[in-house]
């Protein structure tokens, strides 16, 4: 991850001469940019007074009455202490009349145009899912699960007669308060029969979507800009929000994905310009190094044994030398194991038993091929390929094969929103 010295302890340095001084025979105003640049510094801004006087008390201003060809010339400069200490001990000599300023400044956010493609002045509803099914809040609890088991859909909002959105009934909610037994991810994986289980034990339940959905829920308004709504869904952590009109009608549904294809739409190249020294260009800077891994030969308790410990959904494959070769769901266990284990499967996944001894192991189980790249592959590229490819895991590896890190969607649209986005 970068350095986030620039955020914590950041100094500006503000330096005053006159437009006619000169270092070397050249304006020394560019003369101190082109060194500032050279030395790797943040950023620095030159501003040209409409009227000053300094040391010499001499009025200087743009009025004809008193026109001056010595105006007052500002230079501001953003680092942190120690780069500052450093440019301050090197400009020194060439400020021969004038003034020099440090203060401690707060950074709020330090990014760049080209190592941000989100278009973030579109509105949410040029970009927003507008066929968006809702669910009732007395809608029995079964009905809502069966309805999000046939469209594969993970959450849903909840509306009233008004259309008006009260609420969202997710993945999570169903299992912490429902009693559902599995994921959705996993449970439209399921055989028709181990599915008609869970069906029939939902019907006899006596609750309703408002019992068990979450609520106040995060909304975004479609005139509202995608930068705003990317912002609050990755400080929140959210999936997906509710879209509502003026008058918090339900109108659609933001989704991360929606996010992501409009970076991976954005044209491939982008200008030939010297970006920021330190700012986050790689993959391998927003990576999460804990990769949960499994060698292709362990078996199937095994295999559960590290999906339980990872606390992950997925976990990737090595072969004997350690190169990724695959990635294992858990939906994948569910679907690719004999009939006669599946179920003690499942509990285990919920920690409610032990691992089966079956016999598959974790090659038998994955999904060959898994999406991989360099640690040097630019951010923009890397979430393209993952759009392209439909893929919502990223397996960052070096030149031989073995995984470094993992990159995943919350990720990248944390990396189109952060505030940290560059080193010192």
């Amino acid at each position: 991850m970068p350095d986030q010295s620039l955020q914590k302890n950041a100094q500006r340095l503000r330096i005053y001469i006159g437009e006619s001084d000169r270092w070397r025979g050249n304006p020394l105003d560019s003369v101190l940019l082109d060194l500032m640049r050279a030395r790797g510094m943040a950023g620095a801004t030159v501003f040209r007074g409409m009227a000053g006087f300094g040391a010499h008390s001499r009025i200087r201003s743009t009025r004809i009455e008193v026109v001056s060809y010595d105006l007052p010339v500002v230079i501001e400069v953003v680092d942190t202490p120690e780069k500052i200490a450093a440019l301050v001990e090197a400009i020194s000599p060439m400020v021969r009349e004038g003034l020099m300023t440090v203060e401690d400044v707060q950074v709020i956010k330090y990014t760049h145009r080209f190592l941000n493609p989100l278009p973030a002045d579109k509105l949410v509803g040029e970009v927003m899912t507008r066929d968006v099914l809702a669910l009732t809040p007395k809608m029995p609890v079964g009905e809502a699960w069966k309805l999000m088991l046939e469209h594969q859909i993970k959450a849903m909002p909840v509306v009233d007669q008004k259309r008006m959105v009260v609420g969202i009934l997710t993945n999570e909610d169903l299992l912490e308060r429902a009693g559902i037994q599995q994921r959705l991810s996993v449970a439209v994986r399921m055989d028709s029969s181990d599915i008609n289980q869970e069906l029939r034990a939902l019907e006899r339940s006596p609750l309703r979507v408002e019992e068990v959905m979450t609520r106040p829920v995060i909304t975004v308004k479609e005139k509202e800009s995608l930068g705003q709504a990317t912002a609050r869904m990755a400080r929140e952590g959210l999936k997906r929000m509710p879209v509502v009109n003026e008058a918090g009608e339900l109108v659609g549904v933001l989704s991360r994905l929606d996010i992501l294809r409009q970076v991976a739409d954005s044209p491939a190249g982008i200008p030939a310009v010297q970006l920021p020294v330190g700012a986050v260009r790689t993959v391998a800077e927003i990576m999460s190094k804990n990769v949960p891994m499994v060698n292709q030969d362990e078996a199937l308790a095994s295999i559960v044994e590290k999906f339980s410990q990872s606390n992950s959904h997925r976990l990737i494959v090595v072969d004997g030398s350690g190169k990724a070769v695959g990635l294992i769901s858990d939906s994948d266990m569910v679907s690719r194991v004999q009939p006669a284990v599946r179920r003690g499967i499942l509990e285990a996944l919920r920690q409610l038993g032990k691992p089966p001894a079956g016999k598959e192991t974790a090659y038998d189980l994955m999904s060959p091929g898994p999406l991989t790249a360099p640690p040097d592959l630019p951010v923009v590229e890397g979430l393209k390929m993952m759009v392209r490819n439909a893929r919502k895991w990223l397996v960052v590896v070096d030149e031989k094969g073995i995984p470094l890190g993992l990159v995943d969607r919350q990720m990248m649209l944390e990396c189109l929103t952060k505030t940290d986005t560059t080193t010192a």
